[in-house]
């Protein structure tokens, strides 16, 4: 059984030193874990692996946790029949560079989801660019192709809707 778990706290606040112990004494492993600093909060989220016994005893001792230390915790038991989702899937690397405007990372999924490309991960950042005194706007997406889309049509399509929003694009094929 597994359960997926989202933690939010101040920066202040170093929560993850007191969840993997609790992962450890439930007897629990962890499948993947990922952490990060926005602002002055501090992410982390993990996905975890147990009988029934060890999660629910997992769960128990994170609602401690999240009292104790006052951060967010929620939990998610992933559904086990969507383990075969995008298995014929190819992996994509889509990056992108624009102007720093609101609406850039909403473009762009709303472009993958219509046509039903799986976003397996996003990331992006704002910051000054050297030589201007213009915010760039920076992304970074893993997405999953399914294998019915046309590889060749899709590139141009992209291509020609970040001309549209005048974004920087490369979308290749994730070599591993």
């Amino acid at each position: 059984m597994q359960l997926t778990i989202t933690a939010l706290g101040s920066d202040q606040i170093n929560f993850i030193a007191e969840i993997l112990p609790a992962v450890r004494d439930c007897n629990c492993n962890i499948l993947e874990i990922r952490s990060s600093h926005l602002g002055k909060s501090a992410a982390a989220y993990l996905l975890v692996q147990g009988n029934w016994n060890q999660i629910a005893k997992f769960e128990n001792t994170l609602d401690n946790i999240q009292k104790r230390l006052e951060i967010k915790i929620h939990t998610l038991r992933p559904d086990q029949k969507d383990k075969d989702k995008g298995k014929d899937c190819v992996p994509y690397s889509l990056e992108t560079i624009s102007l720093d405007k609101d609406n850039v990372v909403e473009s762009i999924t709303s472009f993958l989801f219509d046509r039903d490309i799986t976003i397996e991960e996003i990331t992006g950042s704002s910051y000054q660019a050297p030589y201007i005194q213009s915010l760039v706007f920076s992304t970074k997406f893993v997405i999953l192709i399914p294998p019915q889309l046309p590889l060749l049509s899709l590139r141009e399509e992209f291509l020609d809707f970040s001309d549209q929003l005048n974004i920087d694009a490369i979308l290749e094929p994730i070599k591993r």
